[in-house]
């Protein structure tokens, strides 16, 4: 069943992703999570982890592209975002 439940939550969260622009709303994926969480406690965690997984992936994306872009054209890389945990 879990891997059902990640499935399923996998693909919501990539549809509200994809649909906050439409919606001009980049929070949308919150008023999801509370309707999951007064269904589904379980796929509402799992749709979370999903949005903050891809959310950081997109994050990391665009500092790639951002990097090799001031690369390429001989600019100053962006700054990383300072390590907190030191």
């Amino acid at each position: 069943m879990s891997s059902y439940i990640q499935e399923l939550a996998d693909a919501l969260a990539r549809d509200v992703l994809a649909a906050q622009g439409e919606l001009q709303d980049d929070r949308f994926y919150e008023q999801v999570g509370r309707v999951l969480m007064a269904a589904s406690p379980t796929l509402q965690e799992s749709f979370m982890t999903s949005i903050r997984i891809r959310l950081a992936e997109a994050r990391g994306r665009a500092f790639l592209e951002r990097s090799l872009k001031a690369k390429r054209e001989g600019g100053e890389a962006p700054p990383a975002p300072r390590d907190v945990s030191l």
